[in-house]
């Protein structure tokens, strides 16, 4: 009889050690579970959606080609991974034209991931400023154009000054298949950027007197 206690006593705290233990589990969120796929239908979708907008008439919205490559010929075609999507958020008006790939830039900017378990509006991963948008009171981060990511780099290629564009990043033009910061950037993220382009740097080539190659911010 005493057994019989001992043998369900044994059994009714295993019980009660598997039920906690999957309570604890219940209670886990996993941020960035099924990400790649996630991603990709991210990406597709607002790609085929950015078409429709297109093809509407919609000038707010632009798909962009990685600025490295060719147009599409009998040897080589892109892929969807080879584009930027654009929302233009406000059009500049100046006139100075746009960054070339050996300029520097002065941006302000925000990235984020595309909505996750619990950041709704997408993880913030980085940023030049806090609180509200407002290039009045900002003040710029600078970056060589050649030393981001392909994504954006396209975009500032792009962009004039004045401009504010949203701009989203496949991971092809991203980070790829390699996570960032610690995780903080999972591999395969679309990389989604709020950004606006204050003035570029450019170069101008030596002179017979000047032995160093000059150059001038534009910021307008």
């Amino acid at each position: 009889m005493k057994r019989n206690k001992l043998l369900y006593l044994m059994m009714l705290l295993l019980g009660m050690g598997i039920m906690a233990a999957c309570s604890e589990n219940d209670g886990e969120v996993e941020e960035f579970a099924d990400w790649q796929n996630k991603n990709e239908t991210y990406f597709n979708q607002l790609y085929a959606s950015t078409q429709q907008r297109i093809a509407k008439g919609d000038q707010s919205w632009k798909i962009i080609r990685k600025w490295s490559l060719p147009e599409d010929n009998q040897h080589f075609h892109a892929n969807l991974g080879d584009y930027i999507i654009v929302h233009i958020l406000n059009a500049g008006s100046s006139t100075s034209g746009s960054p070339l790939y050996t300029d520097s830039v002065k941006v302000n900017y925000r990235g984020r991931l595309i909505p996750s378990a619990t950041y709704t509006g997408g993880y913030v991963f980085d940023r030049s400023y806090n609180g509200k948008y407002n290039p009045q009171t900002m003040r710029p981060a600078k970056f060589a154009v050649n030393g981001l990511v392909d994504g954006f780099t396209t975009a500032l290629m792009h962009m004039t000054i004045g401009d504010r564009w949203e701009v989203y990043i496949p991971h092809q033009l991203g980070y790829g298949n390699k996570e960032q910061s610690n995780g903080t950037i999972p591999a395969y993220s679309t990389l989604i950027f709020d950004i606006g382009l204050a003035g570029f740097y450019r170069a101008e080539a030596p002179t017979v007197r000047a032995s160093a190659s000059t150059g001038k911010w534009i910021e307008r």
